[in-house]
């Protein structure tokens, strides 16, 4: 294995909890906003930005906006 996946590897717990953070934080948004949010829809809906957000996100990547960060 090479640096670069030990590395990953290492972090690969931290950024699951992070990426469920930010899911959790976005769902109190939306109740505090909507007290009477259908939270099923509101979670898939959030789900919905974050994957868009990750697909432009891997489309920076793969375009080499990162190469050299």
């Amino acid at each position: 294995m090479d640096a670069t996946t030990k590395g990953v590897e290492a972090l690969k717990n931290e950024i699951r909890i992070e990426v469920k953070a930010i899911f959790k934080m976005n769902m109190k948004f939306e109740d505090w906003s909507v007290p009477e949010v259908d939270n099923k829809k509101a979670a898939g809906q959030i789900l919905d930005v974050m994957q868009k957000a990750l697909d432009e996100l891997k489309d920076e990547v793969e375009s080499g906006k990162y190469d050299n960060y």
